[in-house]
């Protein structure tokens, strides 16, 4: 198996949604629930073909097929102009195998190039995985949003965590 990265295409909108779609419905570690993700390819269309110029988006592919995804989304306002915020997420089918890594090291390449010092995001307390992955990319816990969520019906807190740009 050879699996590439690269920015998708605008073309292939449709097949991003589908992925972060599949990923809603195979882990409970994604912000939307199954079914809840609004199908709006021309808004993904708009994302991928470069909404912002600021922002980055990166794919991990099996073939032609995306498996898995990296998101940054940098502040518009000048005072956090410094900082992005991150969403990620690869397939169950190819977890553990260094996909997550090599998207963080492309996602933190883009942001030394482009001035961010502080990437930022957040993570269930309870997914280990996860935990491990970015902390192995520099990110560190900054605090706990506590009852953050709601899963199956009980409270899940969440990890706040940041990596800030070494001096």
């Amino acid at each position: 198996m050879k699996i590439r990265f690269r920015t998708p295409r605008p073309d292939e909108a449709a097949d991003l949604w589908e992925m972060m779609n599949a990923l809603d419905n195979e882990t409970k570690f994604m912000m939307y629930e199954p079914g809840e993700r609004k199908r709006d390819i021309r808004r993904m269309t708009k994302l991928i073909a470069g909404g912002s110029a600021d922002d980055y988006l990166m794919a991990a592919y099996d073939k032609d097929r995306i498996i898995g995804y990296i998101s940054a989304q940098r502040g518009a306002p000048r005072r956090i102009r410094h900082s992005a915020y991150i969403v990620v997420g690869v397939k169950s089918a190819y977890r553990g195998i260094g996909i997550g890594t090599e998207l963080f090291r492309g996602l933190i390449e883009w942001a030394d190039r482009s001035g961010i010092v502080r990437l930022e995001l957040t993570v269930m307390c309870h997914n280990q995985a996860a935990l491990h992955l970015y902390e192995k990319a520099g990110f560190a816990i900054e605090g706990t949003r506590r009852y953050s969520l709601i899963i199956d019906g009980q409270y899940a807190h969440e990890y706040y965590m940041s990596r800030i740009r070494p001096e």
